[in-house]
């Protein structure tokens, strides 16, 4: 009820970094496996596609969260947080997720099912985060104002892949 009660969007956020017990905890939270013996994650997967992939846009780069192995695979090694967002608050926050739709992974052919699908995939995992973040003392948005096709550009994501939101977080500036 405290995380219910907590959870709110800010756009104002500190500099400080997230120690890295916390990113590894919050990104568990988001979509990790919480059954060893099913696969079974955190957040609902429309027909069980796990079709999203979370990329972590930090300062050291971009990596993305691998749930089954638990860790961050690197990706790319520029700092990537500015291209994830047109606010001007997102290039400086320490953290800013990606959300990723893998559509190869998908077995329908209507697009408007696949768009329905996905984005309510990438809104289950963003509210997971909001959630932990309202427990765990930090801030976050949920942010759809992305310029996908830059950012899928600069992330060098294939044909099969599609941005569906972006997500900043880090400690509030009062922190």
């Amino acid at each position: 009820m405290a995380a219910l009660a907590g959870r709110h969007s800010t756009r104002e956020f500190s500099s400080a970094e997230i120690p890295a017990q916390l990113v590894s905890d919050l990104l568990w939270a988001a979509d990790g496996v919480n059954r060893v013996q099913t696969g079974g994650r955190t957040a609902p997967s429309a027909k069980n596609w796990r079709e999203i992939d979370i990329y972590v846009a930090r300062g050291d780069g971009l990596h993305v969260y691998d749930s089954t192995l638990h860790g961050l695979r690197h990706v790319l090694r520029q700092d990537l947080r500015a291209a994830t967002g047109i606010q001007d608050f997102v290039g400086a926050a320490p953290i800013n997720l990606v959300y990723v739709a893998d559509l190869a992974r998908v077995d329908s052919t209507d697009p408007v099912e696949r768009r329905f699908y996905c984005a309510a995939d990438a809104a289950f995992i963003a509210q997971n985060v909001y959630l932990f973040c309202a427990s765990e003392g930090l801030a976050c948005v949920i942010r759809g104002a992305v310029n996908r096709r830059a950012l899928a550009q600069a992330m060098q994501l294939g044909p099969h892949q599609r941005v569906i939101f972006a997500q900043t977080l880090g400690f509030p500036t009062s922190h």
